[in-house]
């Protein structure tokens, strides 16, 4: 199982980003996905999952609103969008199948002036 996510960066305040995850050994299409993040010293938190059939969603509060997840079964890909980044939402990214202990090497976002 491999996880490549990216899109992560530098960002002001008010910025947006789109991160991708591609994912690979496992037949992505039946798993719910996930994004997590990690800011330094904190636990790592849930921010969004869609689901495997319905493409429900799910977020976590302090992101609803502002983020989007998605996914692409044809590409085996999950994607997040960020609008209206706070400096709070400064942390490690990762993406994982919900549910396992799966976990790629994740992309750091940074939002600051």
């Amino acid at each position: 199982v491999q996880f490549v996510e990216s899109g992560g960066g530098l960002v002001q305040p008010g910025g947006s980003l789109r991160l991708s995850c591609e994912a690979s050994g496992f037949t992505f299409s039946r798993y719910a996905m996930s994004w997590y993040r990690q800011a330094p010293g904190k636990e790592r938190e849930l921010v969004a999952t869609i689901h495997s059939s319905s493409g429900s969603t799910n977020y976590a509060d302090s992101v609803k609103g502002r983020f989007t997840i998605s996914r692409d079964n044809a590409k085996n890909t999950v994607y997040l969008q960020m609008n209206s980044l706070k400096p709070e939402d400064t942390a490690v990214y990762y993406c994982t199948a919900f549910g396992t202990n799966w976990w790629g090497q994740g992309t750091q976002v940074t939002v600051s002036s």
